[in-house]
């Protein structure tokens, strides 16, 4: 029988799991502030993963605007607090 760390269990679970996106989100959401800044994280609503997009959600017109042209940087990003490419589409609304 092969042995495996719990770290790597962990990982082999949610990789398999309906709950990866919504762990995904909670630590993109816990990474926010740091990722983008304080002003754009204290204007956003709410952030989501569904499959390899990342739905950004702000009522702040000029703040979307913003984000639309660093949708490449967003992504890049946020991959990057992730260890791995999981975010390839940027939504914004």
């Amino acid at each position: 029988m092969a042995e495996y760390s719990m770290s790597d269990a962990l990982r082999s679970f949610l990789n398999q799991s309906r709950m990866k996106g919504s762990i995904q989100a909670l630590q993109v959401e816990d990474a926010w502030e740091k990722i983008m800044g304080k002003t754009i994280a204290r204007h956003t609503a709410r952030i989501q993963i569904h499959g390899n997009t990342l739905y950004i959600y702000t009522v702040v017109g000029p703040l979307k605007q913003e984000l639309i042209y660093q949708k490449d940087k967003i992504i890049e990003r946020v991959n990057e607090a992730l260890g791995q490419k999981v975010v390839k589409e940027v939504v914004i609304s």
